[in-house]
């Protein structure tokens, strides 16, 4: 006999012999189908303020509703990187940030390498503004076969905004940052500023944080 565990309760016991482990493996990628569509169930019940209360994310001035989550407790000391945090950093920082058609990312940047990650809701349409002068537009979100990302880089120094669209009207992302962040890392961008400095996607810019059409 080899006993074989599959990780859900109901079938947690299951003990079968080598000639059956084809049977439970179907059993268990049943049980796997029906805790997922459960799941799912759960999810698309969740509303904006139920997520918001149960992470406990607060106002921020830039990027919805957000909690930071993790600050490094390894430090980089003074002059262990260059300008512009040749003062130290934590290694690293995490937090989750949830917006809304009426609370997108503001338009702004961190000196900071980030990457951004999807885990619920609506997808984000996001618009970076490199610094060599060129744009793109990502969106961040669930649907693969559409395109989405589940992450995306954006590196530091990079002027971006985002807004919600879908059904939902919520986006429950993370951003991840290296080193960490420091409020010094942060600058709100003046859409005129770089709507002259973007002509390409002068328009976007000033308009982009409006919530977007269904």
């Amino acid at each position: 006999m080899i006993d074989l565990i599959c990780p859900f309760e109901d079938i947690a016991n299951s003990s079968v012999d080598s000639s059956s482990s084809s049977s439970f493996s179907t059993t268990c990628a049943k049980a796997v189908g029906y805790k997922s569509r459960n799941l799912t169930k759960v999810i698309n019940h969740m509303t904006f303020e139920d997520v918001r209360k149960l992470l406990d994310l607060s106002p921020n001035a830039t990027c919805g509703y957000v909690r930071v989550t993790f600050v490094s407790k390894l430090k980089i000391a003074a002059g262990g990187m260059q300008a512009p945090f040749a003062d130290g950093r934590p290694a690293g920082s995490a937090l989750y940030f949830m917006l809304t058609p009426e609370e997108p990312v503001k338009l702004h940047r961190i000196r900071n390498d980030q990457l951004y990650h999807y885990y619920l809701g609506d997808p984000i349409e996001v618009l970076m503004l490199l610094e060599d002068g060129s744009a793109e537009r990502h969106i961040v979100g669930p649907d693969l076969r559409k395109g989405h990302r589940v992450q995306l880089y954006i590196p530091g120094n990079t002027f971006h905004t985002a807004r919600v669209t879908g059904e939902r009207r919520w986006f429950l992302g993370a951003s991840t940052e290296w080193p960490g962040v420091e409020p010094a890392d942060v600058e709100l961008g003046s859409p005129d500023v770089l709507a002259a400095r973007y002509p390409g996607v002068a328009s976007e810019i000033r308009s982009f944080p409006v919530p977007a059409r269904q």
